[in-house]
């Protein structure tokens, strides 16, 4: 039993915490019985405790001046060290999130992820890269990383309502992160009052947040921070400058107050700028608002956001072998006249419409004013959609306006006299309500669209009602000749274009001039093509799948996507149109169609056009996306001779202008374009309105070609550019390079899967493989179920699994049950390897054993394992410095004092103690051991100091220093001049005041408390900043160590005689040689690594394409008997099968030799306990080939 004074410093002590060594810094007596003992714990970090005699009983004091007692279990040491690398896997594996996804990330979202955001402590950001190059998918890949690395346990995704369902279903299959929606239901349901306190991953629907209060007053409880907040569609979020004033929206205060409440930020938007900097400034505010403080003044206020966002556009986004990444896309314009009876109904619904805007304008203050304006814009829209889509609207506005009429008699019958606008029951739409709807979901869209045509009117007397339906009669009467005649022309178009896709060579009748020097291409008939024809409305949605079924003579060749399915429906139509060979036509609306992926299809059809330009580029990145191969086209349907029929006709015949002299960019700048500061339905408005007179049409002609000018629209693609990242082939094919060797390392599957395989059934639980590689897990036991929840943060384990994977390829495979993925950030897995951890974590410390059984010397080696950190002084909410990079490593060291760091998990390579082999004591008492003592952790410490720590800190330095100088440059820069703007400004209202000029909206003591409350905001500031430029590296930390017996050294102990070498370090350098000589005769570039022991020996480029050649080489004498492959060659070769060469150098007696070549040596990685695999000499041989 060890005594109270037996504490020495630097003494290893065991029992003062659970399964770990502390060591003893200094000990403080008080009196002769009790004593301060201050210690560091196995991680490096200080503490103290008060002992006392009778504590003596509890503690144990290792050998003095050598901690190491190296008797661990050898078997447990190599598993327990397999876990805590898997717990640290993003340590280890750089592109972790990758290997550990559904996902085949492309290069520009390998860059976005792991150069623009990981690095960004904390993260406040806007990633602006363009439609379709998949920004769900760097978000989930950022998500992913964040929680390996333990820097995101709660996270809010704010997205539009129409899109959460996607979010939800695209971080669940393709990232494993279960978010939960938030409903009214769940809200009310909450256990704790505030749903938000008991979900730690959450989507919410933006203008659920922006437009209700008390859930807002929910989300500020100081406790409900968050690591990270997403919110896609981020330019929702906007603010404006309007008479000198900012005009805040609900969803830009939204935006304000979310910034507030959490560490790491990311808006996501693919337009983020408007045209007017002012308000872009606005928009960066919500991410900084002190280095965008006050209103942008021209000439004042110059901003550098190149460090706060990232845009990619689409001509600059490649495949990894350089390649573009989207093809052309095509737009055609498909012009029609309407019929005699079509163009009288048109005339007498547009007068019906013009009319009573006219009257919804002198209603003055009524608030119903917007609302009818709404209405009767969906009508002019409705009328332009279909027969059907006009017919169905007239007959239900006609039928709810009668029963508003008998109400009103009713009512008329007392002696009271009722207003129209007094009446309960239709909603009051003002301008941020409709702007809200642009983005509402479907079915959300449709009830208020159809409430508010059904409802409101201009009328304001019961006289004046009667006139309105006595008109609309007479129009439902006119809809229903047209509907019953059949003559739709815009059918008929639609059907023509239909037989030239689906049957017949397409005949030219674009409105394009394609007789231009470069022709434009046309799409192939094929009756197997897929198309995708896109309506606003849910009545022409029914009546285009009557007829387009009719047409082609079958039902099952449509189906429809609109907002009133279900999520199921709608995913069974989805996949229906993508796999199913016999559906040929997808008809879908706009806010079903935004969340949905169809490449598939790479020919589309607008058959109704949206007032919002921006929609076009929409509907059309449906298509155009990431997988398209093909050339896109789209058709667009417009009425001839009809008011905003023109409009758009003039606007598409400017556009195929444009793109023909800008190429594909100008499709991605319609949602910016402004008709003289307007937005495009207000001139189809006035269209539809003043239309009849000639100068009106002159004038909206001229304004849609002043839009589309070269110099103007040249101007919008450059300012889509702003804060642009390039991409060339070089940037390319260095990208490749990193992930080739990346993959080569990865955990997953080989690693991950061996540890699983080796600790699972130790702890009791059952696993059969039931598939090659698919394992049915039979019982999990009970220890492991608590422990995840314990440690969980979602998904619960289960008692049972019908089957798991490791290798993401085999998680769903056809016809047979889906697998559980484990890998990293599995709740299984992270159970299992925390238990293996507490069980034998103190083995690390205590050390073990292990045996190199191919070194045949006698000169052992210490491995040590350690851990370092580089820390600014910003404090965490636990009250400790933040820790901002980390970094694990191995370093190896001999007698000699050689030491080296190795870049894998050398424990894999050795071999526990025999049971029947030398004892511990034995070894440790030989003469080639004395050197062993507490000393070489010193200079394991001293090594990774001189050799890692300061490479590590000056890479942290400059990334942080470059990113905190531009920060504070910028807050200075632009608080400054606010203050200075301010101060004058207080002064010179001061001095208009004593003159007797009062402004009334702003005095100034006003003017000098903005000043002074500037002032205060930039001394914070730049206090945050000191403390995060303050960066230091903590001490490295020496978690684990182990004693390396080479196997000859065994031998000389024991006398038994061991085998000739058949691996020498002078054979395995001359074979090198010789294939790094035959690696340059083929065109390659080859590097040798072996010293670096990587799991394989020469890494050859391949030029010009990033791709990499990994060579593990062998050298052996004719005639030998077998070739000797460590476990972690084998599991390298296994992570990059098809780029893994295994190169034999046979030398003969002779002095010649012959080289031999293996791609996918090996076909199956080894058990947890086997460290290498003895393969038949002869057998490989057969299966080689000459190098190429």
């Amino acid at each position: 039993m060890s005594k109270l004074e037996d504490l020495q410093p630097n003494a290893a002590v065991r029992g003062i915490l659970p399964d770990a060594l502390v060591t003893v810094v200094n000990v403080k007596w008080s009196g002769s019985d009790a004593l301060e003992l201050i210690y560091k714990t196995p991680e490096g970090k200080p503490a103290s405790e008060l002992l006392f005699r009778s504590d003596e009983s509890r503690f144990e004091v290792v050998e003095h001046g050598r901690p190491w007692s190296f008797d661990g279990d050898g078997t447990l040491f190599r598993l327990v060290s397999e876990a805590h690398r898997i717990r640290l896997a993003h340590l280890f594996d750089p592109v972790l999130a990758v290997h550990t996804s559904m996902v085949d990330p492309l290069p520009h979202q390998i860059t976005a992820v792991y150069e623009a955001m990981l690095p960004r402590q904390p993260l406040r950001f806007l990633l602006a890269d363009d439609p379709g190059a998949g920004k769900t998918i760097m978000a989930g890949l950022l998500m992913k990383e964040l929680v390996a690395r333990g820097d995101l346990h709660r996270c809010l995704v704010v997205c539009p309502g129409s899109l959460a369902e996607q979010w939800q279903d695209e971080l669940s299959n393709r990232f494993h992160l279960p978010f939960e929606i938030l409903t009214n239901d769940k809200l009310e349901a909450a256990r704790t009052g505030n749903w938000f306190m008991e979900n730690d991953l959450v989507i919410a629907r933006l203008d659920k947040l922006s437009r209700n209060e008390d859930v807002q007053d929910k989300l500020k409880v100081p406790e409900c921070a968050w690591d990270l907040i997403v919110c896609d569609e981020a330019h929702k979020m906007s603010a404006t400058f309007f008479g000198g004033e900012v005009k805040y929206t609900k969803r830009y205060k939204l935006g304000q107050l979310l910034s507030t409440l959490t560490r790491h930020f990311l808006l996501m938007t693919a337009t983020p700028h408007n045209g007017k900097e002012e308000d872009f400034q606005l928009f960066m505010a919500l991410l900084d608002g002190d280095r965008f403080e006050g209103r942008f003044r021209d000439g004042v206020h110059a901003a550098d956001v190149s460090d706060m966002m990232r845009r990619m556009v689409k001509e600059n986004l490649f495949k990894f072998d350089a390649t573009p990444l989207f093809p052309e896309r095509i737009a055609t314009t498909v012009p029609y006249k309407l019929s005699n009876k079509e163009a009288l109904l048109y005339k007498e619904v547009t007068e019906y419409v013009r009319e009573e805007f006219n009257r919804a304008e002198a209603l003055q203050n009524d608030k119903r004013a917007g609302t009818v304006g709404f209405a009767l814009t969906i009508l002019q829209r409705r009328l332009a959609s279909s027969p059907e889509a006009i017919g169905q609207s007239l007959r239900r506005r006609r039928e709810r306006l009668e029963s508003r009429l008998n109400e009103l008699k009713l009512l008329q019958r007392g002696s009271q006299t009722y207003q129209i606008s007094e009446l309960q029951g239709t909603r009051i739409l003002d301008a941020e309500d409709v702007e809200d709807l642009e983005e509402a979901p479907d079915n959300e869209v449709q009830a208020v669209e159809e409430e508010v045509l059904d409802q409101a009117t201009a009328a304001r007397t019961i006289d004046e009602l009667k006139a309105e339906l006595e008109t609309l009669r007479r129009l439902e009467t006119l809809a229903g000749d047209v509907c019953r005649s059949g003559e739709d022309r815009k059918w008929r178009e639609l059907a023509t274009l239909l037989d030239e896709i689906f049957t017949h060579a397409p005949s030219d009748n674009s409105s394009s001039d394609t007789s231009t020097a470069k022709a434009v291409p046309r799409p192939v008939s094929s009756p197997r093509q897929k198309l995708v024809i896109f309506t606003e409305h849910r009545d022409t949605l029914t009546y285009l799948e009557k007829r387009i079924t009719t047409l082609l003579g079958r039902k099952e060749a449509v189906v429809m996507i609109h907002g009133g399915m279900g999520r199921e429906d709608r995913a069974k139509a989805q996949d229906a149109f993508k796999y199913d060979p016999e559906v040929q036509v997808l008809l879908a609306t706009d806010a079903a169609g935004e969340g949905i992926n169809l490449q598939r299809a790479h020919l589309m059809v607008n058959y109704d056009l949206p007032w919002n330009p921006n929609r076009i580029e929409q509907r059309f990145g449906r298509i155009h996306r990431i997988g398209q191969t093909e050339v896109c086209h789209l058709w667009n349907l417009v009425a001839e001779e009809t008011r905003e029929g023109d409009v758009y006709l003039t606007l598409l015949e400017k556009l195929e202008k444009a793109r023909e002299a800008l190429g594909g960019q100008v499709f991605d700048v319609l949602g910016k374009l402004q008709f003289e500061g307007k937005p495009l339905r207000d001139l189809l408005i006035e269209a539809i309105r003043y239309g009849e007179k000639e100068e009106v049409r002159a004038k909206l002609t001229q304004v849609v070609s002043n839009a589309f000018d070269r110099d103007n629209l040249q101007d919008l693609i450059e300012e889509r550019a702003l804060a642009r990242d390039s991409m060339d082939a070089s940037r390319v094919y260095r990208i490749r390079e990193e992930m080739e060797r990346a993959e080569a390392k990865r955990l997953q599957p080989h690693y991950v899967e061996s540890f699983f395989m080796k600790a699972f059934p130790l702890l009791g639980g059952s696993i059969k493989q039931r598939e090659p590689r698919r394992y049915e897990i039979t019982y999990v036991p009970s220890i492991v179920r608590n422990r995840d929840r314990l440690i969980g943060r979602g998904e619960h384990v289960t008692q049972r699994y019908e089957r798991i994977a490791f290798e993401k390829s085999l998680v769903s495979l056809q016809g047979q049950a889906p697998a559980a993925f484990v890998c990293p950030g599995n709740p299984l897995l992270d159970a299992v390897i925390d238990l293996t951890l507490e069980r034998n974590r103190d083995l690390l410390r205590r050390g073990t054993i292990l045996v190199d059984e191919r070194d045949y010397g006698t000169e052992p080696r210490m491995l040590f394992y350690l851990e370092h950190a580089i820390q600014d002084a910003s404090i965490t909410h636990s009250g400790e410095r933040r820790v901002i990079s980390k970094q694990m490593l191995y370093v190896e060291m001999n007698e000699a004092g050689n030491t080296r760091h190795l870049h894998y998990a050398p424990y894999l390579d050795y071999r526990p103690l025999d049971a029947d082999e030398t004892s511990v004591d034995e070894f440790l008492s030989r003469p080639e051991c004395a050197w062993i003592n507490r000393e070489l952790e010193h200079k394991a410490q001293g090594y990774a100091i001189a050799h890692v720590v300061q490479e590590h800190l000056n890479e942290v330095r400059a990334r942080k220093m470059e990113l905190i100088d531009k920060t504070e440059a910028a807050v200075k820069d632009r608080l400054t001049k606010e203050i200075s703007y301010w101060d004058h400004r207080a002064e010179e209202l001061k001095l208009q005041e004593q003159a007797g000029k009062v402004n009334a909206k702003l005095n100034s003591g006003e003017a000098r408390k903005r000043a002074d409350a500037l002032q205060g905001r930039l001394q914070k500031r730049m206090e945050e900043l000191k403390l995060e430029r303050h960066i230091s590296p903590l001490p490295p930390v020496v978690l684990g160590g182990l004693l390396v017996i080479p196997i000859g050294l065994i031998a000389k102990m024991t006398g038994k005689p061991l085998p000739p070498p058949v691996d020498t370090n002078e054979v395995g350098a001359r074979a090198r040689a010789i294939i790094m000589d035959i690696e340059r005769t083929l065109g390659f570039d080859p590097i040798d690594r072996e010293y670096e022991k990587i799991g394989y020996d020469i890494e050859s480029i391949v030029p010009g394409t990033g791709k990499l050649r990994f060579i593990e080489v062998k050298g052996r004498v004719s005639g030998a008997d077998t070739v000797t492959v460590s476990t972690n060659e084998i599991l390298y070769s296994l992570n990059k099968p098809d780029d893994f060469i295994l190169a034999i150098v046979e030398f003969m007696q002779d002095g010649n030799h012959h080289v031999h070549y293996l791609s996918r040596p090996f076909t199956r990685e080894p058990d947890f306990d086997v460290t290498s695999v003895n393969y038949s000499f002869a057998k490989l041989l057969s299966r080689a080939e000459a190098p190429r």
